[in-house]
């Protein structure tokens, strides 16, 4: 069941999932998929935690005990989140021991309502590997305009990051732009650049579901012929400027000091539309030192009739430019499609985190002692 599993992690590519709950932790299933489907990390969005902790499962008695100590609704969920966060990083420490701090990692994400603020993003974030206190926790913070300085300041702390929600060429490279200077200014502190590690999530099936709602529109046969390449010519783009970056002259002398390649991971790799084999951002998104973080089903799919036959993203940079430029040619703004899906995906992180503390404060109502 797990050859396709085996192949893929052998070609370099870490295989994450994308989820996170308090039964998967207690009942064994997280170190079953670290056993068995070569998982050797874990990703959290405020999505998957409201899914979580508004099931219900395995939440309780801390709600009750938080709910007697009348806590504040955040106050909760960051004890609920990073109790999550704390157990599964010490189910997945011998992974992160044994690939020297490269993989063995679950990710936390800051408070999606501080998207767009730096100075409060840098706080929350020091908060966050303050209460986690793991080694091998890494703190995500979004790709915003203020994010960009928030993780120049946070690497720059020893912290080390899972950047989320990249969408688009130019702000990738300002993320990567981002990485090294917080290096820099980590050198300049005299920290030990080989213990912070960091990801740049990059966002994939969201692409061609945006764009190819508006070729749907179009409606020409031209239109048509450019479904569904997209995403993947996006992403394969993204893992040349990623290598153009840490082939650099800047890279050379941060490496030379110990810094670690910060690695592109394959974010939203489920795939959407049925039309599509469900296994599409997976085989086709092989490459060497990625990261593909992929929900249970897409991980199920893979393992089951997965095809990976050896990288598949170099060498097709020239057809990912000549795919781009031909949406640009009937029509569709390339700029406007990355812009919404970044706006988008902040204000779903932010609609589930109000969802989670609408529902958790319901849940502390309920249990709190009567007076």
């Amino acid at each position: 069941m797990t050859d396709a599993l085996k192949r893929l992690s052998d070609e370099g590519v870490a295989i994450w999932l994308d989820d996170l709950s308090r039964k998967r932790i207690t009942s064994g299933n997280l170190a079953e998929l670290i056993d068995q489907s070569h998982v050797v990390g874990v990703t959290t969005n405020p999505s998957i935690f409201q899914k979580a902790i508004s099931s219900g499962d395995g939440y309780e008695q801390q709600l009750a005990d938080l709910a007697v100590r009348g806590v504040t609704v955040e106050e909760a969920i960051r004890m609920i989140t990073t109790a999550d966060v704390r157990d599964a990083a010490d189910i997945l420490r011998p992974v992160f021991d044994a690939t020297d701090g490269q993989d063995g990692r679950v990710s936390i994400e800051v408070d999606p309502r501080l998207a767009h603020n730096t100075h409060a993003t840098v706080a929350e974030a020091k908060q966050l590997a303050w209460l986690v206190d793991r080694p091998n926790t890494l703190i995500k913070i979004p790709a915003t305009r203020a994010g960009l300085p928030a993780i120049a300041e946070v690497i720059g702390k020893g912290i080390s990051v899972n950047v989320t929600l990249i969408f688009s060429l130019e702000r990738y490279r300002a993320v990567m732009d981002a990485y090294l200077t917080g290096l820099e200014k980590a050198k300049a502190a005299g920290l030990d650049l080989s213990l912070i590690h960091s990801v740049a999530s990059f966002f994939v099936s969201r692409v061609d579901t945006e764009i190819d709602k508006r070729l749907d529109a179009l409606g020409t046969a031209e239109a048509k012929e450019l479904r569904g390449k997209a995403a993947l010519a996006n992403a394969r783009l993204a893992y040349q400027a990623y290598e153009e970056v840490f082939s650099s002259d800047r890279w050379a002398a941060l490496e030379k000091s110990g810094a670690n390649k910060q690695r592109a991971l394959w974010a939203s790799t489920g795939v959407k539309d049925p039309a599509y084999k469900d296994t599409l951002y997976v085989d086709d998104l092989v490459a060497p030192n990625t990261v593909n973080t992929m929900p249970e089903a897409t991980l199920e799919a893979t393992a089951d009739h997965g095809q990976i036959t050896g990288d598949t993203v170099r060498g097709t940079y020239e057809q990912a430019k000549a795919e781009l430029d031909a949406l640009a040619k009937v029509g569709i703004s390339y700029d406007d499609v990355v812009q919404l899906l970044e706006d988008e995906g902040v204000e779903k992180f932010e609609a589930s985190w109000n969802d989670l503390l609408k529902s958790t404060e319901a849940e502390l109502k309920r249990l709190a002692p009567e007076a």
